[in-house]
């Protein structure tokens, strides 16, 4: 048979080398981000389940780079849409370390911003402004909240429009070493995104975070209450049940971080409550939060909003 290759004939393969995702996923320590994210996090199954998709793919993007095949890199920058309290600042957090887990970006650190820290107040305040913040973020993920008052169309002079030109620029062309993430209530993200469609083509994931139900707010409290080493018994757990009924229907109700305002002032009262009886207490009147605490709130007698609740 002659030593040329027959007309026609297809080229032999080039020999495959096998990966060990198994090996490849538990070497990466994204699983023990993941299993942190579980843990940390009461609910919001939809956004876990989006946050392992986004894993995945980017853990498979990297091993289809080392194996040799054509890829692009995949869009990082992210939106973040639901209400206050709904864990979208610590989801953010623990993406920053599975980027750097995957060698995304270098320190996988988290920058919080809001556009009081990007937008000056004057002609040439706004840029030295926005490079601190990007320098900073540089290596790691920039979380820019309420981002939508960024933009304000109705003032011919405001300087928001210059940080978001700059923004933009850094999303396309320091995309190698930092994230942005937007968020905000989703129906202000949609009207951002479509007076300001720059910002859309660079935004590759979008995770609509939900209001957490009635049960779900109640685990957040037990599993907060723990942390602090405190306890309900059966009557002031029914007691903040009954709280949260109320406080649901209320305006400028933050979720998980409303529950935490409520527990906050619930060990004030109680804090107050020991003084004034003075004499001895034991270690579990010390730890334990009595329906008392719990019912003195304003939310019981007139359905108002309590201090610090914003």
């Amino acid at each position: 048979m002659s030593d040329v290759q027959a007309v026609g004939a297809k080229p032999a393969a080039a020999p495959s080398s096998a990966v060990d995702l198994s090996a490849a996923y538990r070497g990466s320590n994204i699983e023990h981000v993941l299993d942190e994210l579980e843990g940390e996090l009461v609910g919001l199954a939809p956004v876990k389940r989006r946050i392992r998709e986004i894993a995945a793919l980017l853990l498979i993007a990297r091993l289809r780079e080392e194996q040799g095949l054509t890829t692009e890199k995949p869009t990082l920058h992210m939106s973040f849409t639901g209400r206050p309290g709904t864990g979208k600042t610590t989801v953010a957090l623990q993406m920053a370390k599975i980027l750097q887990q995957l060698g995304y970006v270098r320190k996988g650190h988290l920058v919080v911003a809001t556009r009081d820290d990007l937008v000056g107040q004057y002609v040439g305040h706004t840029a030295p402004k926005t490079k601190e913040v990007i320098k900073r973020a540089m290596g790691g993920v920039l979380f820019i909240d309420e981002a939508y008052y960024l933009y304000r169309p109705e003032n011919e002079r405001d300087y928001g429009q210059e940080a978001i030109e700059m923004l933009l620029q850094s999303m396309e062309n320091q995309r190698e070493d930092l994230v942005v993430i937007l968020a905000g209530y989703k129906e202000r993200m949609d009207t951002f995104f479509q007076s300001n469609p720059g910002f859309h083509s660079r935004v590759g994931h979008h995770l609509d975070f939900p209001d957490y139900t009635l049960e779900e707010l109640m685990a957040i409290a037990e599993l907060m209450v723990r942390k602090q080493h405190y306890e309900f018994d059966g009557d002031s757990r029914a007691a903040f049940r009954e709280y949260l009924v109320l406080r649901m229907r209320q305006p400028h109700f933050a979720n998980a971080r409303s529950v935490r305002n409520a527990l906050d002032r619930i060990k004030l009262r109680q804090a107050n409550r020991l003084i004034a009886r003075g004499g001895m207490v034991s270690r579990d009147d010390l730890a334990r939060l009595d329906a008392v605490d719990v019912r003195a709130s304003r939310v019981f007698e007139s359905g108002t909003d309590e201090a610090g609740d914003e």
